[in-house]
């Protein structure tokens, strides 16, 4: 085992690339939580995101109009879970359930025709990393634009829900619909937009998947970041800026165990690959012991009387 090769730059950059879809998606997600809705379809709308971006930029040429393209597919998504828990008062987790199911099955059959292409590359930064000598290069690291803007959405959401007065509705209404409601506030219409959002972000990510981790198409291309995504906003306790942290936990534990599968460590690989997911679990366990700061209204449904 030599962790000598092992370059903390390459790492580093290699983390950031990981945890950029789940980002995105649980950000989406924090901002749905916030409005007191509980979305599961997140996986859903990130698998539809990846197969209908990946399409646009084949079709395009562009991949920025594929990234334009994915966030609509997890945005109308969003709308058909926006109608069943706003308008038709359906069970949230029922509802977010059957979406992840049908985005799934509909992701599957729209991708069929792409399994194995390539879309066109994404502009990406690329920089040098020599050795101790200064004389060769020992490694190229490379980044994409859609990683700053990724921590820049993050900071926007934050500043937005600490600072602003549409932060400050969409909080009252996460916290208590029925006062938000004797207020004034359009409940019904400031969630749905906060479920749109949240679609377009879970979109975005399912590309970053499908056309720069990747990058390529293949059934079910998200493998479960959806739920991962899910699981962030718990444990950052609803705030953006520990979500993002939580985000490059599970990037860094993704990106470490295969450069550890690289160097020969005597690990079983299998034990290597799943370490990622019982990190998040245990960061979850802990987590629940802590004060419970969910949203007072997250999961119920609003019905305004008369």
């Amino acid at each position: 085992m030599d962790l000598s090769a092992i370059n903390p730059v390459v790492l580093l950059a290699s983390v950031l690339v990981s945890a950029t879809p789940i980002l995105l998606a649980a950000t989406g997600e924090l901002v749905v939580e916030r409005a007191g809705v509980l979305n599961l379809g997140v996986e859903g709308m990130m698998v539809t995101g990846a197969v209908a971006g990946f399409a646009g930029a084949v079709l395009t040429g562009s991949p920025v109009l594929g990234f334009l393209v994915a966030a609509l597919g997890g945005a109308a998504l969003s709308l058909l879970f926006a109608f069943l828990t706003q308008v038709m008062l359906a069970n949230q987790v029922a509802s977010g359930l059957a979406l992840t199911l049908f985005g799934v099955g509909f992701a599957a059959l729209l991708g069929k025709g792409y399994i194995g292409e390539t879309p066109p590359q994404f502009p990406l930064w690329k920089f040098t990393v020599r050795a101790a000598d200064g004389d060769v290069a020992a490694a190229v690291a490379t980044l994409d634009l859609i990683v700053p803007l990724a921590i820049a959405i993050v900071a926007a959401v934050w500043a937005i829900l600490k600072f602003t007065r549409a932060g400050l509705v969409l909080r009252a209404v996460g916290e208590n619909h029925e006062a938000a409601h004797a207020l004034g506030y359009k409940v019904v219409r400031i969630r749905t937009l906060a479920i749109v959002f949240g679609g377009a972000m879970a979109g975005l990510g399912g590309a970053y998947i499908s056309m720069i981790r990747v990058p390529t198409y293949t059934e079910n291309v998200t493998a479960g970041a959806g739920w991962i995504a899910l699981a962030l906003v718990v444990f950052g306790s609803w705030r953006p800026g520990r979500v993002m942290l939580g985000a490059w936990l599970f990037g860094g534990v993704s990106m470490l165990q295969l450069n550890l599968q690289g160097t020969g460590v005597s690990i079983p690989v299998q034990y290597l690959a799943m370490s990622p997911y019982i990190v998040t679990i245990l960061v979850l366990v802990i987590m629940s012991n802590q004060r419970n700061t969910a949203p007072g209204s997250l999961g119920r449904s609003f019905h305004a009387a008369g």
